[in-house]
């Protein structure tokens, strides 16, 4: 039996798969799709694309064989499977049809009802959109049922992820061909309702916007934002230079279109410093400055570090420090001598000085007498930079006995504002809840957002493996502190994550 045609099965390999625009995405599915085997037809609207397309992946074939990827029997074989189409018509046998043209819902509308009038009733049709609704692309079509997303990221053919996205009117048989198509193709796939920003898109908008809301507040500059994300956090760039590399304009588009999307929801505010770059075309690295200058000669500027102070010679600890637990070794193995007592109240480390180091918790130094904040780190002991937040109110013997403990740690120090929530823990706080609202909106699984986030964006963890470090409460906690001192519905922590704290701290 022809397995395309069996419920649910993969895409056989001996059936064409046709791509319909031959831009950079366009050309990375061909060629996934040609390394899995199957014949391949490329479209494009304009005359000739296709034929340099076909060229182009074919150059990219050679690049493999001379980098031992690929041997010349089986880039002959690959190539004698690849065509351009000079006609929507040459694509009538195809058993599968990804999309990638501009993103424009009319456009494509008008593509796919073509297509529709082309290709067989059995036929599987995808986008690769990354802003628009697959429901509303599928709305006009004769069979909906067969219509999918189908989210591949760039560079196609090097990155593991694809977002198969279920419309609102797609058969459980179509997304499950599609998803297992993928997996037979080598790579991840992640199922996902037709939500806006799907998960990926959706999931990340804190990881900009809360690093450019700590910059408009004056917490912190670029670069230094940058450094505690990417050296305390783990990850792998900070948002500034992610953004310059993406575009400025490309990243500002997305997280517009899911604030619309999303009714202009507070959660997914755009960033007007951002949307000032924009105006102003300084796009990032495309156009030689974005929030850094990319010209010859101009060095990036430095992140804030604080100058050598004196480790204090010995610290209390009250209560077990919760996350940041692993401080209390670390500090024994520099020579410091550890107290610890047990404290009903909460946790923090008390310096000679009588002040307090904190972890982010999402109040603010100004609140309390002689209080440091440390932010929250991915792994305390392989972090090489800690962020620390004071206020006026805070001793400057405090600070300073602070930064010589943290020095004495191994750890670059920088200083910030009196920023609630600080950077990192700020970030992942909405990144959790975010994520626990998804799933219990039937977005994806938690199992899936995690893969997705780790792989699509290269997080060091998905959020739910984050919560898991962080204890059930702590993501409620941090947030609605956040939302007390930042009254918007920002920060207000979703009732999905307010059951889920609930339920698993036993309605305490």
């Amino acid at each position: 039996m022809d397995d395309t045609r069996t419920a649910g099965e993969a895409i056989g390999r001996d059936r064409t798969v046709a791509v319909v625009g031959t831009g950079t995405m366009g050309q990375g599915i061909a060629q996934v799709a040609l390394a899995a085997g199957h014949p391949v037809r490329l479209y494009d609207s304009a005359p000739g694309r296709a034929a340099e397309a076909v060229a182009a992946i074919g150059a990219r074939l050679d690049r493999l064989v001379e980098k031992g990827r690929m041997d010349a029997a089986e880039r002959e074989a690959a190539a004698g499977r690849l065509h351009a189409a000079a006609d929507l018509a040459e694509l009538a046998d195809a058993a599968l049809v990804v999309e990638a043209i501009v993103e424009d819902l009319a456009v494509k509308q008008r593509l796919f009802a073509d297509l529709e009038k082309t290709v067989g009733d059995d036929t599987v049709l995808a986008t690769n959109t990354s802003s628009l609704s697959v429901t509303a692309i599928a709305g006009g079509l004769r069979l909906p049922g067969r219509f999918v997303g189908l989210h591949f990221f760039n560079p196609a053919p090097l990155l593991p992820l694809v977002e198969v996205v279920r419309g609102f009117a797609t058969d459980e048989t179509a997304a499950t061909r599609a998803y297992r198509t993928m997996k037979a193709w080598g790579k991840t796939p992640v199922r996902c309702a037709d939500t806006p920003g799907f998960i990926v898109n959706r999931i990340a908008r804190p990881f900009y916007a809360e690093a450019f809301r700590v910059y408009e507040e004056g917490g912190a500059d670029p670069a230094t934002i940058d450094a505690v994300l990417r050296e305390c956090g783990g990850f792998r760039m900070g948002p500034f230079e992610l953004t310059d590399l993406i575009g400025q304009d490309v990243n500002e588009a997305v997280t517009r279109s899911v604030w619309d999307s999303f009714f202009q929801d507070p959660k997914f505010t755009p960033s007007l410093s951002q949307r000032r770059l924009v105006e102003s075309g300084r796009l990032g690295r495309k156009t030689g400055h974005g929030w850094f200058s990319y010209a010859e000669g101009v060095d990036r500027p430095s992140p804030h570090l604080a100058p050598p102070a004196e480790a204090p010679a010995e610290i209390t600890v009250e209560g077990d420090l919760g996350p940041a637990r692993e401080l209390i070794a670390l500090a024994r193995e520099a020579g410091i001598t550890v107290h610890e007592t047990e404290e009903d109240n909460g946790t923090r480390i008390l310096l000679p000085s009588g002040g307090q180091l904190v972890l982010a918790d999402g109040q603010t130094s100004i609140e309390f007498r002689d209080v440091v904040y440390f932010d929250l780190a991915l792994d305390y002991r392989a972090a090489t930079r800690m962020a620390l937040s004071t206020s006026e109110a805070t001793g400057w013997e405090t600070l300073r006995g602070a930064i010589g403990l943290f020095q004495a740690l191994g750890k670059r120090v920088s200083v910030i504002g009196d920023v609630p929530g600080m950077i990192v823990a700020r970030t992942v706080a909405m990144l959790i809840d975010l994520a626990v609202d998804a799933v219990a909106k039937g977005v994806a699984t938690a199992e899936d957002i995690d893969t997705a986030m780790r792989l699509g964006v290269n997080y060091p963890a998905g959020p739910f493996e984050w919560r898991r470090r962080l204890g059930a409460a702590w993501a409620h906690e941090v947030l609605d502190e956040l939302h007390a001192r930042v009254p918007t519905g920002r920060y207000a922590p979703s009732l999905a994550l307010f059951r889920r704290t609930y339920d698993e701290m036993g309605g305490e």
